[in-house]
């Protein structure tokens, strides 16, 4: 039986991790989690804020997912929105979502977030 999602896969070319950091940390205010020793060889960063786990994981053929995504609920998604676009993250305002505000951002290698909020 299902009970919650325990974490977002995401993929990034071998050697991002510093620009990921900069992105996840930086950008979005996450914190950087240490991954098992096993998992660390392989490269890569797990990051957190709250209940929100994502894991960027290195992939050698990496392509950069453009419509697939995770959607990050968010408060306060004005100032949100503002934070991102003042550290130099794209932000593309959808409305097409009926009972939320919503953008979409990318991370340094391309990958697709939305960030929503209910009304």
């Amino acid at each position: 039986m299902l009970v919650a999602v325990d974490h977002v896969q995401l993929a990034a070319p071998p050697g991002s991790e510093d620009a990921l950091r900069a992105y996840y940390v930086g950008v979005l205010g996450m914190t950087e989690i240490p991954k098992p020793p096993v998992l660390a060889a392989r490269g890569g960063c797990w990051f957190e804020a709250g209940y929100v786990q994502l894991h960027v994981g290195m992939e050698q053929d990496f392509r950069a997912a453009k419509k697939a995504h995770p959607g990050l609920r968010v408060t306060r998604i004005e100032e949100y929105a503002a934070r991102l676009e003042s550290l130099g993250a794209p932000v593309t305002w959808d409305d097409n979502l009926p009972g939320h505000l919503r953008f979409y951002s990318q991370d340094p290698v391309g990958n697709r977030l939305e960030f929503l909020q209910p009304r």
